[in-house]
């Protein structure tokens, strides 16, 4: 099958189980949502009116692997670490789950190592949410790829950031190239045996200058491999001001741009406007309730979910008061400055 054919089938099926899991309520919630949002951004004053339409649960901060940009690689969390209980997570959902359209499992960690994972993906499943996970990988074993299809999980991004083992260790140090090639065929094999058209799996390349070279092989690759998908995705850095051995050379892969004095900044301009602050929200293992995926480490907590419902949370003080910051100088928030809003490429 040509592979056009192939992908546009397969993002039209992912597309109709995204739509049969919206109701009417999710509809209304969601214009709401955009209505808050570009008043908000036209008078400059922080309006919000519905719930969540999209919501990150992170079920782990431990990860196998020790990616050289990444907290969870790194070990450097000043944070609490661990696993999201599955009780409590069942809690969380059994609050949000009628306005909520999207549950993305993942923020920091590796999901599969939390032993609940799947169970907690099934009982999103059941609730009538569309599920994503993105993973490193190397747990995709044959008996828990046949759990993933009937776990009802709707899109799987796998990150593969290299197409030789040589490149790949580059950035995903520890990492075994061959073990995910391994796991992405167990996916495909399962969901061939099961007649399943999901999960949608998409291969994720963080594009660095170790591996951007590789990068126009990588369509082919996906496609003998079985996924119905390619993204390829910039990679932040903390350290750019005076370049980076990571900053890809080719500038449409970058998420950084060098000026006429030498130095490096973010080449994206920042308005004072962040659609993902009226429309979502990351949940730590524990509880915590933080603005978006920037906020690695919790320093901006808007709430704890042990002690206060997450409408009171998203309706409180501290997220008004930070969304309303936002509008007035988005700059002047230090998880902002690095932000990837518009730097994802589609391939």
């Amino acid at each position: 099958m040509h592979l056009f054919t192939r992908q546009f089938g397969a993002r039209l099926n992912d597309g109709m189980r995204f739509v049969r899991t919206i109701s009417f309520r999710k509809l209304i919630n969601l214009g709401k949502i955009y209505v808050s949002f570009h008043l908000s951004r036209i008078s400059s004053k922080a309006y919000h009116y519905g719930m969540p339409s999209s919501i990150s649960i992170e079920p782990t901060t431990a990860c196998n692997l020790r990616c050289p940009e990444c907290p969870s690689g790194l070990r450097q969390f000043t944070r609490p670490t661990g696993n999201l209980k599955k009780d409590f997570f069942s809690q969380i959902v059994d609050e949000v789950y009628k306005d909520m359209c999207t549950l993305m499992f993942y923020f920091q960690g590796e999901p599969f190592i939390n032993p609940d994972f799947l169970k907690m993906v099934a009982y999103a499943h059941e609730k009538k949410i569309y599920t994503i996970t993105s993973t490193n990988g190397h747990f995709l074993s044959d008996s828990i790829s046949e759990q993933i299809i009937k776990s009802g999980l709707d899109r799987l991004i796998i990150s593969v950031d290299g197409l030789t083992q040589e490149t790949y260790e580059q950035y995903r140090i520890q990492g075994k190239l061959d073990k995910v090639i391994e796991g992405i065929k167990n996916v495909v094999r399962w969901k061939k045996k099961l007649k399943s058209a999901h999960p949608y799996i998409i291969i994720q390349y963080l594009v660095v200058k170790p591996n951007e070279h590789e990068v126009p092989g990588l369509e082919q690759w996906a496609k003998d491999i079985g996924a119905d998908a390619v993204r390829l995705k910039t990679a932040q850095v903390y350290d750019y001001e005076y370049g980076n051995p990571l900053i890809p050379e080719q500038i449409k892969y970058s998420r950084y741009k060098q000026g006429a004095d030498g130095t490096w900044m973010p080449k994206h301009e920042l308005s004072n406007q962040c659609w993902r602050l009226w429309q979502g929200a990351v949940v730590t293992w524990d509880g915590r309730v933080v603005p978006c995926c920037f906020d690695k480490d919790a320093q901006y907590k808007m709430g704890d979910l042990k002690q206060d419902s997450f409408k009171s949370i998203w309706k409180g003080e501290p997220y008004k008061q930070f969304r309303s910051n936002l509008l007035k100088g988005r700059k002047n928030i230090d998880i902002c400055k690095n932000c990837s809003e518009g730097c994802t490429i589609w391939a």
